[in-house]
């Protein structure tokens, strides 16, 4: 029952981690309250953008890129497709930091990007109304990752590497020292060297057993898909899109197969506690009509709601990442706090978190992402 390193949260990150840390030729377990991947955290939901030019700071751009990478090194390794490239539709107002960070990432790192008036992006797609006084910023490199068949993926190659992941196994006390960790559950204890924390809306309780108190704040949040016409809206000629709004933030995808137009808002959101059941969607009357506001608004032609799902974001208060060694054990890295923008990152969060583990450090620039500014 002893193993080189545990990972506590086998989903987007946790996942990644156990495969580059299996892959190392560690030992590995990785545990699980569920059964990744699943719908009961913030993994799920078909789809999930993949940006370059970034609108929440340049500093996220050689990680995208990196993470992109690695997305189309694990389709090669399993000869799945992860990864739609549809390119990503990014529209607000020209001076916004939002679509300023845009242009001046993709000038620093010479990415491909067309910057559109309003009625060029409404005549390049029909489907989009847009006032006159927003811009789009379109990368056609960019696209949608299949976010359950990616975790999927990276669970089929760790064990492949003899990872062992214990499903339906919620941690129930946690004892670290500098050289040995304890981990237990309902019925089985474990010991290892190392550690990693990656449990989403579950890692602000964990770490607190560790004297380490992080303003993380888990909140539901909802999706939720519509009826669309297929000549306007299907995936061989939509975007997936970003849209910062005076109403608010929203993202969406354009049907795949005939699933419907897919639309979610980014900000807001009720604080809630991830250990009681969570509010399905459409329990709260602003579930759906928030995001008919938003299609009467800039996408009209799509009205009838299909179906929705709740889910959940684990916010820091700059909406930055937290990816960084324990302040006081330096066997335990930690990965949390990712603000509804993290899966994109997932495949290189976990290269990073197997590097803090096995060399203590990193040559990725993770300065921002630093436990400090918190403590």
């Amino acid at each position: 029952m002893h193993y080189d390193v545990i990972v506590i949260g086998a989903g987007s990150m946790g996942m990644a981690a156990g495969y580059f840390l299996a892959k190392s030729g560690k030992r590995i377990l990785l545990l699980d309250s569920f059964n990744p991947p699943h719908d009961k955290g913030s993994h799920h939901g078909d789809t999930r953008i993949i940006r370059h030019a970034y609108g929440e700071g340049g500093e996220y751009v050689p990680l995208a890129l990196k993470a992109q990478e690695l997305w189309n090194d694990l389709e090669k390794l399993t000869g799945k497709q992860l990864f739609i490239r549809t390119g990503v539709l990014n529209v607000g107002y020209e001076k916004t930091d939002f679509i300023e960070n845009i242009i001046s990432s993709a000038k620093t790192h010479s990415l491909p990007l067309e910057i559109l008036d309003s009625s060029e992006v409404n005549k390049r797609w029909p489907g989009i109304n847009l006032p006159d006084n927003y811009i789009g910023c379109f990368e056609p490199t960019s696209g949608m990752l299949k976010c359950g068949e990616c975790i999927g993926a990276y669970r089929e190659l760790a064990e492949q590497h003899g990872a062992t992941i214990l499903t339906n196994s919620k941690v129930k006390e946690l004892v670290v020292d500098n050289d040995r960790v304890t981990v237990k559950t309902e019925d089985q204890t474990f010991t290892a060297g190392a550690l990693v924390v990656s449990a989403g809306a579950w890692s602000r309780n964990l770490l607190s057993t560790l004297n380490l108190n992080l303003p993380l704040n888990p909140v539901r949040k909802t999706f939720a898909w519509f009826n669309a016409s297929e000549d306007l809206y299907n995936y061989k000629q939509f975007p997936a899109f970003a849209f910062e709004t005076s109403q608010g933030q929203y993202y969406g995808f354009p049907s795949i197969d005939g699933a419907g137009l897919k639309v979610g808002r980014h900000d807001g959101g009720e604080t809630i506690n991830p250990d009681e059941a969570m509010r399905e969607f459409s329990e709260l009357e602003e579930d759906a009509t928030d995001l008919r506001q938003f299609l009467h608004s800039y996408m009209p032609s799509t009205q009838q709601l299909k179906y929705g799902k709740a889910c959940m974001y684990t916010l820091t208060p700059d909406e930055d990442f937290i990816i960084d060694l324990h302040p006081t054990y330096s066997n335990v890295a930690i990965a949390s706090g990712f603000s509804g923008h993290g899966f994109k990152f997932s495949s290189v969060i976990g290269q990073i978190l197997s590097e803090l583990i096995i060399l203590g450090k990193t040559e990725k620039n993770i300065t921002l992402f630093s436990i400090d500014r918190f403590t």
